[in-house]
C-alpha cells in the first residue's frame, strides 16, 4: 500500500496535466482499499478514483485523496454450452483483457481492441467501439462503497448502462471503486465488422475468412493509424461523444451537407460521427500555443506539452458551440471534467 502527500498527478493523467493531490494512495486488493477508507484522515476527505487517468481532464489540483485501483488478475471462472466467463481485476489495463480472451479464443471484445483505460473504468462509461459496447457482454461487477467499505455486486440491469453512461456517472457518481469485472464470452463468434473502416481494412490485410483475431488486428490498426500515443502527445483519446439525433434532423442537416455520415441507432434516431461535426467546422490540426485539435482525428484534443487543463475545456466548449451553431447538434463532452 503506497500512501502520499502533495503528490504530482502527471504520470497519471494521459493529458499530462501537470496538477497535484492533496493525498495519494494506490491499493491492490480489497482488503487494501477497505483498511485505506478506514483511517480517520482519509474517512472525510473528497475521494477521486483512478484508473488509467485515460478519461479525465485536471484542471485544478485535487483537494483530497486520489485513489489507484491496482487490482490485478484475470482467470476464467466457468462456462456453459455457448458461453466463457471471464473475471478480470480493476486495476487490469482494458487491452490486456481483450488479449487474455482472444488467447482463450473468446469472442465479444475483439471491437473494442486498444480502448485506453483500465478494466475497472470500463462499466463507468459503458466503453464501446466498432459497433461493439461492454454492455452488450457485461455479466456483473464487484465494486467497494467508499463510505462503508461493503463489497457490492451490480449486474448488467443494475448498472443501467446507456451510450457512455452508467449508473455510476450519475445516481451512484464518486460513491463506488470497481474492483473486478466478469464478461460473458461467446463461444461461437458472431463477428461486427460492418462498422467504421473494418470491412476495408480487412480487404487491405487481404483476409477473406476473418476471425476475432483478424478483426482485433484491424481495429488495432485503424486505432494506430487515427489516434495519437499518450506517451508521445498527451490527449484523452475522444473527447466528445458522437451525438445521437432525430431521423427528421438528420434528413433536413443532409439536405444541406449530402456527404453527412450516420448510423441508425433506432427508427427514430441516427448517430452522428462527431469527429467529422467537429472536421466541417475546421477545427481538425488547429494549434493553439501548447494545444489544439490532432491533425488526423478531430475527435482528439492534445496537450503538445505543459498545457493548462483549463485552456484545453475553453477549446472543447469553442469546438460545441460552433458546432451548435453550424448544425444545430450540441456536443457532449465524453472525457471528465475536474
Amino acid at each position: 500500500m503506497k500512501f502520499e502527500n502533495d503528490f504530482s498527478l502527471k504520470p497519471y493523467n494521459t493529458f499530462g496535466i501537470d496538477v497535484k493531490a492533496k493525498h495519494f494512495a494506490r491499493f491492490d486488493s480489497v482488503q487494501e482499499l477497505q483498511e485505506l477508507l478506514q483511517r480517520p484522515a482519509i474517512k472525510e476527505e473528497p475521494k477521486l478514483i483512478l484508473g488509467g487517468g485515460s478519461n479525465v481532464l485536471f484542471t485544478k489540483d485535487f483537494e483530497g485523496i486520489v485513489l489507484l485501483n491496482g487490482i490485478k488478475g484475470m482467470q476464467v471462472l466457468h462456462e456453459d454450452s455457448n458461453y466463457t466467463y471471464v473475471r478480470a481485476g480493476g486495476g487490469e489495463i482494458w487491452h490486456d483483457l481483450v488479449l487474455f480472451c482472444l488467447e482463450h479464443n473468446l469472442g465479444g471484445i475483439e471491437n473494442m481492441s486498444l480502448i485506453p483505460g483500465t478494466v475497472g473504468a470500463a462499466p463507468l462509461q459503458n466503453i464501446g467501439a466498432y459497433g461493439a459496447e461492454l454492455k452488450d457482454v457485461f455479466q456483473e461487477l464487484e465494486a467497494v462503497h467508499l463510505e462503508t467499505g461493503e463489497v457490492h455486486t451490480f449486474d448488467n440491469m443494475a448498472c443501467q448502462f446507456g451510450y457512455r453512461e452508467s449508473v455510476f456517472k450519475h445516481r451512484l457518481k464518486g460513491q463506488y471503486v470497481v474492483t473486478s469485472v466478469t464478461l460473458r464470452l461467446r463461444k461461437a463468434h458472431e463477428l461486427n465488422t460492418s462498422y467504421g473502416a473494418i470491412h476495408t481494412t480487412l480487404q487491405e490485410m487481404q483476409v477473406q475468412q476473418p476471425t476475432i483475431h483478424d478483426v482485433s488486428a484491424a481495429v488495432c490498426h485503424i486505432r494506430r493509424s487515427k489516434l495519437p500515443d499518450p506517451a508521445q502527445i498527451g490527449n484523452a483519446g475522444s473527447f466528445f461523444k458522437n451525438p445521437e439525433i432525430p431521423v427528421l434532423l438528420f434528413d433536413v442537416l443532409k439536405e444541406k451537407h449530402p456527404d453527412m455520415p450516420a448510423y441508425p441507432v433506432s427508427e427514430a434516431s441516427v448517430k452522428v460521427p462527431a469527429g467529422w461535426l467537429i472536421e466541417q467546422c475546421g477545427w481538425k490540426g488547429k494549434v493553439i500555443d501548447n494545444y489544439g485539435v490532432h491533425k488526423n482525428q478531430a475527435l482528439v484534443l492534445v496537450n503538445y506539452g505543459g498545457a493548462k487543463g483549463e485552456k484545453l475545456v475553453e477549446l472543447a466548449y469553442d469546438i460545441i458551440h460552433s458546432v451548435q451553431e453550424k448544425f444545430g447538434i450540441t456536443l457532449q463532452p465524453e472525457v471528465n471534467i475536474l
